[in-house]
């Protein structure tokens, strides 16, 4: 097994290569683009500890890997133009650098690139890996699918939007684990506890990430908090918020999401989310589904020193205060 960053440094140095490789014209500079905006690349590098995890060769799994961080990097190229996005991380998003239609056609080739990288693998896994890829493809358009609906709905319940993130979210961390151990010939069963552990995990990631939006230290998050509430955005901790409140407090919250605001609307909503104890009941959910998915993990029957990285890494997960 190897350290995070020595994972890290391969797929860094294959999108290099693969960047080098896209024709010198208008259609892959959008695709060059956003793929060096950076990101941990967290996918790929899963893919990479998985098949290691498994006994696997790394050198089998690196052009799927890097196919699972092509195409995470398309749906965020799309979800920009649907979400009207002016920025991705710190920079002009692809639309607006380029146009729409670039963005469109970029983010289309992009998805036919990480297709034709994930199914560069042996034969004898193919069938398998087709299956897993193009459920995920569905799944993470349904979740975002879910995501849009959510906006013009004043009835989202907590289970859809455990759903939703489920989709659009988890899927994709779980298909990267599952994809490395296929690739490495893991018996099916471990396979699957792999992708359990992935799925639980990536859920309370997301819960995790609406908690730190409304109550993290703005100088650790790296932006101004509140910004979900700002955007009357769906999260655990309002539609928890909306489930508990009594009468006068539903009221004060639906008003707030009637209209704009800035600094007055995100104290007033904070300070009924800290009424109703939300921070405490996500922070109960997040930590059922991450000991849900370390329950997936331990029984996955190899070596538990192996393994020790995979906890470790969904232990910082859940620590991190950004």
């Amino acid at each position: 097994m190897k350290e995070i960053g020595e994972y890290q440094d391969i797929v860094f140095k294959e999108i290099e290569k693969f960047q080098k490789g896209n024709k010198d014209f208008s259609l892959y500079e959008p695709v060059n683009y956003i793929l060096d905006l950076g990101g941990k690349r967290l996918r790929p590098v899963l893919t990479l500890l998985a098949t290691d995890l498994f006994e696997g060769t790394i050198a089998d799994s690196i052009k799927p890997a890097l196919g699972i961080e092509v195409f995470h990097n398309f749906t965020l190229l799309h979800d920009d133009i649907m979400d009207n996005a002016p920025v991705r991380r710190g920079k002009a998003a692809v639309h607006e650098k380029w146009n729409v239609n670039a963005a469109i056609l970029s983010g289309d080739v992009m998805f036919v690139q990480a297709f034709i990288l994930v199914t560069s693998c042996k034969n004898e896994f193919l069938r398998d890996v087709l299956d897993l890829f193009n459920i995920t493809a569905v799944e993470v358009c349904e979740g975002q699918q879910h995501d849009m609906d959510f906006e013009s709905r004043n009835d989202v319940s907590i289970d859809e939007y455990i759903e939703m993130i489920r989709l659009k979210t988890s899927v994709l961390v779980a298909c990267a684990l599952k994809l490395g151990a296929i690739l490495a010939g893991a018996p099916k069963q471990d396979a699957e506890k792999l992708y359990e552990f992935g799925l639980s995990l990536g859920i309370a990631f997301q819960i995790k990430d609406d908690i730190l939006d409304v109550f993290g230290d703005a100088s650790l998050v790296g932006k101004k908090v509140g910004g979900d509430i700002l955007a009357n955005k769906k999260t655990y901790l309002l539609l928890r918020a909306l489930e508990d409140a009594d009468e006068s407090q539903n009221v004060t919250l639906k008003n707030w999401l009637s209209k704009e605001g800035g600094a007055d609307k995100v104290e007033a909503v904070t300070e009924i989310f800290e009424a109703l104890s939300v921070k405490e009941k996500a922070d109960e959910v997040m930590d059922g589904y991450y000991q849900k998915s370390i329950e997936a993990l331990d029984s996955i029957q190899i070596d538990p020193s192996k393994k020790q990285y995979l906890y470790d890494f969904a232990a910082s997960l859940m620590n991190r205060n950004f």
